[in-house]
């Protein structure tokens, strides 16, 4: 049997999407740091991986 939520609560994924995509400006920063942190994480292994070949 699936448990419904009472009124007033909210599960883990309702809170997380309250807190970060409610503002845009909230999501526009962690997609911009996001693809910021991918880019060089990306550089840092392609390097690593042309350095050992």
């Amino acid at each position: 049997m699936e448990r419904v939520p009472r009124r007033g609560q909210s599960g883990l994924f309702e809170g997380i999407y309250k807190v970060f995509m409610r503002r845009t400006s909230v999501y526009a920063t962690f997609v911009l740091a996001g693809a910021f942190f991918g880019e060089r994480v990306l550089f840092y292994y392609v390097s690593l991986m042309s350095m050992i070949y």
